[in-house]
């Protein structure tokens, strides 16, 4: 398995990496420059409002489902017609509960025109996650990595064409953006769709009411997880429109945007492994495997690499935040630096937090998300009155490293593992020298007079980076050698 782990993580980073920064830094980030601070603020409250729902179009089905076809594949043929028409019927009541919570809301037009493509979005997002659950659950992953990088692509073409193709006249517009998520997300539904069908030899839509009892039943906890979740990763935005006044909120929610597509972009790397992580961890816990030695490889790959990003980019986040925006440099580098730390703990969920819904703990992480919930909403009630979107980036950071520090202590304590010391020794070692290395990088400028002048601290930067891999690899954090074992071996 951990070769399976690795080769496939290969390819899926290599994907990812080839397409969605090329989303996020050319296509994303240009709508941000083009429609302003104040518009994308107004989008980006409306998408997280349509996320805080989100729940509904799913119920936990996608996180059961993944882990329940990877440890029983024969169960698609028997549950892929049923669980389809439930997801319809999902799609139906979210739109309808979404609507009505923005009519009392008091939700002006321009907010319901672009919540209604934005919660049809959220319904195609969600049947795309839910297939490609049966996907990897199967352990299709070069399947199922193609199809997560295929929306992306999409977009990449036609907000492509929308920018920079001489096809519209006049300002380009946010809701053109949505339009094109829209056709892109139908594209890889359709594609995702016929994959599926194809391994569950599908023939019609069955409707059996105590069976989508059953799987609501079967799946209410992953359901309550995805809720608090969701709650306390997408509030932030929408209290801020709440709790300051008008106009500062949707301006303070676009300077918060600009910290966090960062964050999120650098998320999504830590959400691959959790991907994989989900029906290997699964599969090896029904069979009885150790998976020791697989949660100590995935958690010292993605936190080594999460250290050097969320420290990295702390110390060089002027210059970053100043390279990227022409806007509020000041209050989005304030906001970035403290986000981008939570890299760091939101990884480290990534792995522990996978391993627990694995093992079927819903009830220890519930008790976890709640908390965090609960934490996140009374520092954002303290901090954004006073601080505005820089004390909703403090309240998430504080929320994300309580989370992880809890998540760490269940698994220790459910798999009875023992504290490794030197492990922790030599991660806090690598912690102090990546300090070190971009302390120095900063006090020490080297003169790269062959860059353009606003990238120049690439140089230092690189160095840095170079500093920190070598780090990694004289503490054994990352050895080549291993890697190279593990992938002439077949573990599965």
């Amino acid at each position: 398995m951990q070769r399976k782990f690795l080769t496939n993580l290969g390819l899926l980073l290599l994907l990812n990496l080839l397409i969605k920064p090329f989303w996020i830094f050319g296509i994303d980030l240009t709508v941000q420059r083009i429609v302003g601070v104040g518009d994308y603020g107004f989008y980006f409250v409306v998408l997280n409002f349509s996320f805080l729902f989100n729940i509904i179009l799913d119920l936990g089905i996608t996180n059961f489902n993944n882990r329940n076809i990877a440890q029983n594949n024969h169960l698609l043929n028997k549950h892929f017609s049923g669980i389809l028409v439930l997801k319809l019927m999902l799609g139906l009541i979210y739109m309808l509960l979404v609507f009505l919570i923005a009519l009392i809301l008091r939700y002006n037009a321009d907010q319901f025109r672009l919540l209604g493509w934005l919660a049809l979005n959220q319904f195609l997002l969600s049947f795309i996650l839910y297939l490609r659950s049966n996907i990897s659950g199967f352990l299709m992953f070069k399947t199922d990595s193609l199809i997560s990088v295929l929306d992306r692509t999409l977009m990449i073409l036609f907000c492509g064409i929308l920018l920079w193709g001489n096809v519209i006249d006049g300002k380009f517009r946010i809701e053109w953006f949505v339009y094109s998520q829209t056709l892109a997300y139908l594209i890889t539904a359709a594609f995702a769709f016929l994959v599926v069908v194809r391994k569950a030899r599908f023939r019609k839509l069955n409707w059996n009411w105590p069976f989508f009892v059953m799987i609501i039943k079967q799946s209410a906890p992953f359901a309550l997880l995805v809720l608090l979740m969701t709650f306390y990763n997408r509030l932030d935005p929408v209290m801020m429109e709440s709790l300051l006044p008008a106009g500062t909120g949707n301006e303070q929610a676009g300077i918060y945007a600009s910290g966090f597509r960062l964050l999120d972009a650098a998320n999504m790397i830590a959400y691959l492994f959790s991907v994989l992580l989900v029906p290997i961890f699964s599969r090896m816990l029904k069979k009885g495997h150790p998976i020791e030695h697989m949660l100590k490889l995935s958690f010292t790959l993605i936190s080594t690499l999460a250290i050097i990003v969320g420290i990295g980019l702390f110390f060089y986040s002027f210059e970053v935040i100043n390279l990227l925006y022409d806007a509020h440099i000041e209050a989005s580098v304030r906001v970035f630096r403290l986000l981008i730390l939570g890299f760091i703990p939101v990884s480290t969920t990534y792995i522990f937090g996978t391993l627990l819904t694995a093992n079927g703990n819903l009830k220890q992480l519930n008790i976890i998300a709640l908390t965090g919930l609960f934490t996140n909403l009374l520092l954002n009630f303290i901090l954004i009155p006073r601080l505005l979107a820089e004390g909703s980036a403090i309240a998430t950071l504080v929320t994300q490293f309580t989370m992880a520090t809890l998540q760490v202590l269940i698994v220790l304590r459910v798999f009875k593992f023992r504290i490794n010391y030197r492990y922790l020794l030599t991660i806090s070692l690598f912690v102090i020298g990546v300090i070190c290395f971009n302390m120095l990088s900063k006090l020490f400028p080297i003169d790269w007079s062959f860059l353009p002048a606003s990238v120049n601290w690439l140089g230092n930067f690189s160095l840095m980076l170079i500093a920190a891999i070598l780090l990694a690899l004289l503490l054994r954090l990352w050895s080549f050698g291993s890697f190279m074992r593990i992938l002439r071996e077949d573990h599965s």
